[in-house]
């Protein structure tokens, strides 16, 4: 099953379930209301991108040298020991890429955890960032 679908069956689950789609945060109403990101939309997003990312390198994987390289310098500047991302990050781009795309288009807790400290930067050009960005501004 490829990444859109997943997200696809994913979406249509939801809805079955009854849930309604977050677009957008509104910040709850009151004296009291806090403000403060949405975490899911920002989740959400993350996924959107690693879709895209996946798509690409699927197409092209030396592209996944970008990765490696991102991953090799944050660990050449980082001091030891290695922290746990990294490691976590090195161990996951030895393994051949469709285990890869799996992993970072996945909606498993771990996957989510991992997207935020992606080494994927410079994959995506501008333009396709600054496409799903505002798909979540909308």
């Amino acid at each position: 099953m490829t990444a859109a679908e997943r997200m696809r069956a994913y979406r249509k689950r939801k809805r079955d379930a009854g849930l309604k789609s977050v677009r957008h945060w509104e910040p709850a109403e009151g004296a009291n209301a806090r403000q403060y990101s949405d975490h899911r939309i920002l989740d959400a997003r993350s996924l959107a991108m690693h879709c895209k990312i996946a798509q690409k390198i699927s197409r092209n994987l030396d592209l996944l040298d970008k990765a490696k390289a991102n991953l090799e310098r944050w660990s050449a500047k980082s001091e030891d020991p290695l922290p746990q991302y990294l490691c976590e990050w090195q161990e996951i781009l030895e393994r051949p890429w469709p285990d890869i795309a799996e992993l970072i288009t996945s909606m498993s807790e771990d996957a989510t955890r991992l997207r935020s400290s992606s080494p994927f930067a410079g994959v995506l050009t501008a333009d396709e960032r600054n496409q799903i960005y505002a798909a979540f501004r909308a």
